[in-house]
């Protein structure tokens, strides 16, 4: 616990003003109005007296020691207001001043050393170029927000000080309580590791919400953020996803594989809740503060109108969760309670004149049955309808269960003091179904994923100095790309399965390593400098003699120079046809963040057309794999349909955790793809079809 930062005895305010609409007179005047307890030393060299307070022309002045030092002073006097801070004791700064590296070069310098002088002293800071942050269980707002919030269970991190004030708003218009604010800034020091560590020890705080641009280490976010998810729930709107990397991909991973996918995969993996917006960020974050976590993903919905409870059930079954129908004796309960027109199938239509003793009732009932694990309660305001009382009744009927509950009454004026009881009894309540839905969603992810098994990752015994030979070669060439070739052999090393074939640089060449694999062939230009082949005509299959094999050598070679004239053309691949079967993709990026991430996906043309693809960050698990083929709108192909025999899903899997050692054993693999990967039914092995990679550290 950061506790000279969060728990303050004494604080400084360097910068304090006298003039109303000035930051330092912000901060002194927010920190007096919340109740802060302790001693408050305000600095100012022109000043003898700040809002009430004495005032110092040096902080060390006030004889006094000081824990936490505020500082809104002009960016080139930061470093010595700091200086100041550490010899009157301080153990922690905020510094609120911009003007550091957000703005140039020179910025950055001065950032640096206030930076470097507090690691050397142990001193910790938050900031530069931030809000402030608040607590509201020492009744501290060391900020220049407009707004204090009532104490709740909520705790915010954000690099956005006026996201910040936007959710201070939303707090205060809510009536929704919040336990910590802290606004980080440019991260000089304190950065959202540092604080999701100080905030999972923090018994005030229940769920964590933050908004991040950037992250300081992606290695060390997985890590941290992987341990407090297993204590609290973490959500997180993340910005600045939609750039891809600096330099266009070579693979059709890298392609694939931009900012959003690399940080939503490293979400995964760590179990944080990723929000898409700033509505879900706190429709989140209420449930989670609220509600106990569901054991299941067996939803009921309680509608008193039909049109919602269909948009519901909808919703529910979009995200992935289960409509089960009640148990039978629960239904019958139900029924033999409710109006003769009421429906007892899920979701329950408890009909438009419902009073709260039928609400009350269903919600008891379901929340019983064994079946159920979280309920979606909505009302419609009709004129007969009592929103309040049923609120009341919602509540009680919540708080006697240890499932969650999510209201959604739709509507305006009618329902204003019915959303007014919720957020006093501890029940979110959402505007519509679909957004109780998608909380209901993140609650069943995030349950899962504290419940799953140990992480354990196989390691396969594998033929390493195969592998660095191919690469010591591929160095000396000083090329980055890798081409089919070289590409196959290392897979071989793991235990890929590589048809027989090899390279043939004339057609006499070619006919006999056709006559060695056995007819028919397939035939592939090899070249670093074409990436499609076969719409460069580079690739022919199937055929079947000495003749054909000698005309499609001497035909490719002809048209690609004429199409490539600058192409490096070493020859070309001859191999034997493998059995058909259906074409699937698997590749890695590494992502310069998180390192590298697995994709998998539909092979051949498709991965361009359709990207129905999937991403996992290595190192893989068994589990996690199959997790990856789930994720594919084509996982039912795969698994079989329409009469359709399915693929070895086990076999894709292994392939996948294979690549994921690979990769993580030679980390100067940059991208891969094995493009496609042929496989059948069970029993079947799979082919490699085509492969290639890219390395680092050569031009």
């Amino acid at each position: 616990m950061l506790e000279a930062l969060l728990y303050p005895e004494s604080i400084a305010v360097i910068g304090a003003s006298k003039s109303p609409g000035k930051v330092g007179y912000a901060v002194l005047d927010n920190l007096i109005k919340a109740g802060f307890k302790g001693p408050l030393i305000p600095v100012n060299p022109t000043a003898d007296e700040v809002l009430g307070l004495p005032c110092y022309k040096d902080v060390r002045d006030a004889g006094v020691k000081v824990d936490h030092s505020i500082i809104v002073v002009p960016n080139k006097a930061v470093l010595a207001a700091v200086e100041a801070s550490v010899a009157a004791g301080a153990k922690a700064v905020t510094v609120i001043t911009a003007g550091f590296k957000e703005v140039g070069a020179e910025g950055a310098a001065m950032e640096r050393e206030v930076a470097e002088y507090c690691r050397k002293r142990g001193v910790r800071m938050l900031g530069p170029n931030c809000l402030g942050l608040l607590n509201t269980e020492n009744s501290m707002n060391a900020s220049f927000a407009a707004q204090f919030p009532k104490p709740g269970s909520i705790s915010v991190l954000s690099q956005s000080g006026a996201l910040c004030t936007a959710i201070l708003d939303w707090s205060e218009g809510r009536g929704v309580g919040l336990a910590k604010l802290l606004s980080i800034g440019n991260k000089a020091d304190l950065c959202e590791t540092d604080l999701l560590e100080c905030l999972a020890d923090d018994d005030q705080t229940r769920v964590i919400v933050a908004y991040l641009e950037s992250i300081a280490s992606g290695p060390e976010f997985i890590k941290v953020a992987e341990a407090v998810s297993a204590k609290k729930p973490v959500v997180v709107l993340k910005a600045g996803t939609t750039a891809a990397g600096g330099k266009a991909a070579s693979s059709h991973t890298g392609s694939l594989a931009g900012a959003d996918i690399a940080y939503g995969a490293a979400f995964k993996r760590a179990g944080v809740v990723r929000a898409e917006n700033f509505e879900a960020l706190f429709d989140y974050a209420q449930a989670f503060a609220t509600q106990p976590l569901p054991k299941g993903d067996r939803i009921v919905v309680i509608t008193n109108a039909g049109g919602p409870g269909i948009m519901a059930a909808d919703a529910v079954e979009t995200l992935g969760m289960k409509m089960e129908p009640l148990s039978p004796e629960v239904a019958e309960h139900v029924k033999k309670n409710l109006a003769a027109a009421a429906s007892v199938a899920n979701p329950v239509d408890v009909l438009g004149d419902a009073p709260p003793e039928k609400y009350a009732m269903a919600l008891e009932a379901v929340l019983a049955d064994p079946k159920t694990d979280g309920v979606v309660v909505i009302l419609t305001p009709q004129a007969m309808s009592d929103p309040d009382a049923t609120a009341d009744a919602i509540i009680k009927a919540a708080s006697a269960c240890d499932k969650p509950v999510l209201a959604c009454f739709m509507g305006g004026s009618n329902v204003l003091g019915a959303r007014a009881k919720f957020v006093a009894g501890g029940v979110p309540d959402y505007t519509s179904p679909e957004r109780a839905v998608a909380a209901m969603k993140a609650m069943v992810g995030y349950s899962a994923w504290r419940n799953r098994p140990p992480r354990i990752v196989t390691r396969f015994p594998v033929n390493r100095h195969r592998v660095e030979r191919v690469l010591a070669r591929q160095a000396r060439s000083n090329r980055k790309e890798m081409g089919e070739v070289e590409a196959k052999e290392i897979l071989k090393a793991y235990d890929f399965n590589v048809l027989p074939g090899g390279l043939a640089r004339t057609a006499e060449e070619a006919v006999a390593i056709a006559e060695r694999a056995g007819y028919p062939v397939a035939m592939k230009i090899v070249s670093p400098d074409i990436l499609h082949k076969s719409d460069m005509g580079g690739v022919k299959l199937n055929l079947s003699k000495p003749s054909e094999v000698m005309d499609a050598f001497d035909l490719m070679m002809l048209r690609i120079s004429r199409k490539a004239p600058g192409a490096l053309l070493r020859g070309v691949y001859v191999e034997k046809m493998g059995k058909p079967g259906r074409e699937v993709i698997l590749g890695m990026h590494r992502d310069p963040q998180f390192g590298p991430m697995l994709m998998f996906g539909l092979g051949g043309i498709f991965v361009e057309v359709m990207k129905d693809v999937s991403f996992y960050l290595a190192p893989l698990t068994k589990s996690e794999a199959m997790e990856m083929l789930k994720q594919t709108r084509s996982y039912a192909l795969l698994r079989g349909a329409r009469g359709q025999a399915g693929v070895d899903l086990d076999v894709i899997a292994g392939a996948l955790q294979r690549i994921s050692q690979l990769v993580t054993d030679f980390p100067q693999i940059e991208e891969m793809d094995i493009n496609p990967f042929i496989v059948g039914e069970a029993g079947n092995l799979p082919v490699v079809a085509d492969a290639r990679m890219i390395i680092s550290g050569v031009e």
